[in-house]
């Protein structure tokens, strides 16, 4: 068989898993829009079609419940008992064979690095695969799959924060989780950055920080004003990316956004690039606008939309956090 590669995100879908905020307990106050943001990011995926499939995923029938009266014509709802939304992080990997082959890769889960121990996502990926009738493996070590993008090619990218933190794999070097990469998901170069986002709970997902958006480049915000908490971070991880070689895209930061007198990893750069749309969170920042304009340029082939995440955000993730794609075949 020939080996399997995890394609690039703009690569096409078969469909999108979407998780769909489920636990009153958890949600609380936040609940309700949480839900109604939820399914108006499933319907602006839907939207334009080109055959990518959207199925928003509740946690129990109550939920689906709530799903199906949100839901946009054509958004399919299932039920798969679960602990939270982030499915990106909780649902199988799919890679791909230049023969058409497909198969879902899981990992071990330990609520990003044991601060959230939820029923139901530790087993949600092989639950999920066997629902598609996708085949499935699981390996044997720590790894969310918002802590690496990848732009096709086997290139990767990831923070040292999130995957040589020793709260996910203590006994692994560097060295060993690259070649763990490699064998698992097809990713035979990996450039590390440094520190994700501050106050972002998963230790620094790359999803928050730098997205790749063609073979070789990858966007990379911008800092927003002197104020911007994560300036630094941003300086530095461009930085890197040059240094390795790779183009880097500029995108708008949103700056300073504050909950409660707190500083949240809020981040235009967990957008979700589906078939005929992107998918940009906003948060009411100065630069919303600006950054759904600078992906429209990137992304002249899919219609980009800016899509309000702050009640998603509560939870600690946005768009890009609570979904999951299935390449095509």
């Amino acid at each position: 068989m020939p080996p399997l590669r995890q394609p690039p995100e703009w690569a096409p879908h078969d469909w999108v898993w979407i998780g769909f905020p489920s636990d009153p307990e958890l949600w609380l106050e936040d609940l309700a829009p949480a839900q109604a943001e939820v399914a108006a990011f499933a319907a602006a995926v839907a939207a334009g079609g080109a055959g990518e499939r959207v199925v928003l995923v509740a946690a129990d029938d109550d939920a689906a419940a709530a799903a199906r009266a949100l839901a946009v014509p054509g958004v399919e709802v299932m039920v798969a008992p679960f602990g939270d939304i982030w499915l990106r992080d909780t649902g199988p990997v799919i890679v791909t064979g230049a023969d058409g082959a497909r198969a879902g890769r899981g990992f071990r889960f330990n609520g990003w690095g044991g601060k959230y121990d939820l029923p139901g996502d530790d087993d949600l990926a092989e639950r999920l695969a066997a629902a598609a009738g996708l085949p499935f493996s699981a390996a044997d070590y720590v790894l969310e799959g918002g802590a690496i993008d990848t732009d096709g090619t086997g290139l990767a990218v990831t923070t040292e924060q999130c995957l040589l933190n020793p709260n996910r794999n203590p006994s692994l070097s560097r060295a060993e989780i690259e070649a763990r990469l490699a064998a698992d998901l097809g990713l035979t170069r990996i450039l590390w950055l440094g520190d994700g986002l501050i106050n972002d709970h998963t230790d620094g997902h790359v999803d928050n920080l730098a997205r790749f958006v063609g073979p070789g480049r990858l966007a990379i915000p911008e800092p927003a004003g002197e104020d911007d908490p994560n300036a630094a971070i941003y300086r530095d991880a461009a930085a890197r990316a040059r240094a390795f070689g790779l183009e880097v895209v500029p995108i708008p930061s949103p700056g300073r956004v504050e909950r409660d007198g707190a500083i949240v990893p809020a981040s235009y750069m967990n957008f979700y690039i589906g078939n005929a749309a992107v998918v940009v969170p906003l948060y009411g920042a100065a630069n919303d606008d600006a950054a759904v304009a600078a992906l429209a340029r990137i992304f002249p082939d899919r219609r980009v939309v800016g899509q309000r995440a702050d009640h998603v955000l509560t939870g600690g993730g946005s768009l890009h956090c609570i979904s999951q794609q299935v390449p095509l075949s």
